[in-house]
């Protein structure tokens, strides 16, 4: 199976895709699969913009509406993660994972989904320790500090994410696990990005939670992206223990190394995407500590029969098949001939996918619970509303921002 990892997307779908049709002409090869390691932006309409944390000057529709709306169809299958720059309302419909678009799959918050033989899992975001710990709280249409939270990573999808327990073949984060740096050429990480020596001199460049997984989860692939350059090492897992190839890519721009191919051993097929029962069973485990305040998850709380929840899903998929939920449009399409804001409000939307995923798996809805972003638990972190202290170090939250400080890299 021949896979293309591309690094961030930045809604520059048109331009990834014919980077790809072109390659396959050149090497006379198919590719069966496309990964993204997030900043997708999948912007549906100019409403979906308001959800996307961005400057001004990249606030932009870019490609994807073309393909939400079925003027173009993706023509290799594309799965993606979230990143810091996000479309976040409508990832957030789709928090379990789902079509974004025909061919085009969001792996959901935290996921697993096989893809042939090919087991393919995923952590959305980035790592805050200052939200890490909090639930899931944020609700559209977002606040100003709301749509810079709603994408860090929450220890409620990292846990479950722990619980896998069979082998992953592939595994997906935005930033990059903590510490990754001293498994490759840091040195020449350096020269090209000086900024990033104090971090990596500090052990903070990066996720802990992803850091965990990597060392849980010992996938023979693992790809990020997120810092704007790509970088390569090799963690060997104990001893004698299984080697995780790392590779962190750019973002998609003339010059930039943000695409590459790599061949992985797989089944005979077909290659389509498809739920994987193990992280079905999870997703049903631990949806009753679903964190939906500021309150952590009660993970204590969670009855862990995964063998007898195993058998229950693998019973229902014999019937129903593995194959993911149709995809369904849940706001207006882009109209490029509009000069204003076409459709209604950047209200919530409840997805018809997530839907028939949660009533196949016999559970409640709890994503538009809208007394949840009010409630503040009194034994919860406080939180800022403006988010950072004028006295707390900003981390790496937008690479962007860092470039442009240290006048090293091309203005986006």
């Amino acid at each position: 199976m021949k896979i293309a990892v591309e690094g961030c997307m930045h809604g520059d779908l048109d331009n990834v895709y014919k980077t790809i049709i072109e390659l396959e002409r050149a090497e006379n090869t198919k590719i069966d699969l496309l990964i993204c390691c997030g900043d997708f932006q999948a912007v549906r309409n100019k409403k979906d913009l308001e959800s996307l944390n961005v400057k001004p000057k990249y606030r932009q529709m870019n490609t994807f509406w073309k393909y939400y709306s079925g003027q173009v169809v993706a023509p290799v299958p594309t799965v993606f993660i979230g990143g810091n720059h996000e479309a976040s309302n409508y990832l957030w419909e789709l928090y379990y994972g789902g079509w974004a678009a025909p061919n085009i799959y969001f792996l959901g918050f935290a996921g697993v989904i096989k893809f042939g033989s090919i087991r393919i899992g995923g952590l959305s975001g980035i790592y805050n320790f200052r939200h890490y710990k909090l639930g899931h709280f944020e609700r559209p249409p977002y606040n100003e500090s709301d749509i810079r939270s709603i994408y860090h990573v929450r220890e409620y999808d990292a846990h479950k994410l722990m619980q896998v327990e069979e082998p992953i073949d592939i595994f997906l984060s935005h930033d990059w696990p903590l510490g990754i740096t001293d498994c490759g050429n840091w040195r020449e990480l350096v020269r090209k990005k000086p900024f990033f020596e104090k971090e990596i001199q500090e052990r903070t460049l990066g996720s802990k939670p992803a850091a965990k997984l990597l060392e849980n989860l010992k996938p023979s692939y693992w790809f990020s992206a997120h810092l704007h350059c790509k970088f390569s090492s090799l963690v060997q897992h104990g001893d004698d223990g299984p080697v995780t190839k790392f590779l962190a890519l750019d973002k998609c721009l003339p010059g930039r190394k943000f695409l590459q191919v790599i061949d992985i051993e797989s089944g005979p097929g077909p290659f389509e995407i498809c739920y994987d029962e193990e992280w079905l069973a999870i997703t049903r485990i631990f949806n009753p500590a679903f964190p939906l305040t500021r309150k952590p998850a009660d993970l204590r709380s969670v009855q862990v029969d995964k063998e007898g929840c195993r058998q229950w899903v693998r019973s229902k998929l014999n019937i129903r098949g593995a194959k993911p939920f149709e995809f369904s449009r849940t706001a207006p399409c882009y109209d490029p001939v509009q000069s204003v804001s076409n459709g209604p409000g950047a209200e919530d939307h409840r997805n018809p996918q997530t839907e028939a995923l949660l009533k196949f798996l016999e559970l409640p809805y709890l994503l538009d619970n809208s007394t949840a972003s009010s409630e503040l638990s009194s034994d919860s972190p406080s939180v800022s509303r403006g988010f950072y202290s004028n006295n707390e170090d900003i981390p790496i939250d937008d690479v962007d921002e860092l470039e442009e400080l240290a006048a090293d890299d091309d203005d986006d």
